[in-house]
């Protein structure tokens, strides 16, 4: 598994963490410090900020889990890949997008630039 490969494990499993005490751990497992994420609905930054946000999330969407689809593809310090939000008991996919990552030299993210192309009820 390579570097990008890897921040985006950890992001999944920020994002999918069952509760506040492991989600908080894996959002300082994955970003750095003062590391953000941005998409259209949020804009956060700092290992506070970022748990609450995928807290509320979780919230909103219960019994979803966030997928990768497809490869991880990078170069020099930045990658992109697709998800999807799944509907754990029937596979159905409310929404979906692609993420922009920038990696600190310790391999955690930077930041995050969210592109939504499929939410719920659009």
């Amino acid at each position: 598994m390579n570097t990008y490969e890897t921040a985006v494990e950890r992001y999944f499993a920020a994002w999918n963490a069952p509760d506040a005490e492991s989600r908080a751990k894996a959002v300082a497992t994955a970003w750095t410090k003062d590391g953000s994420y941005t998409d259209p609905l949020a804009q956060v930054a700092g290992h506070g900020e970022l748990t609450a946000a995928i807290g509320a999330a979780r919230e909103q969407f219960p019994g979803c889990e966030f997928r990768q689809i497809g490869a991880v593809d990078g170069h020099h310090d930045i990658a992109r890949f697709s998800w999807e939000l799944v509907v754990v008991a029937d596979g159905s996919s409310p929404a979906a997008g692609f993420d922009v990552i920038t990696l600190a030299e310790d391999g955690r993210i930077a930041s995050v630039k969210g592109f939504l192309d499929r939410v719920p009820g659009a």
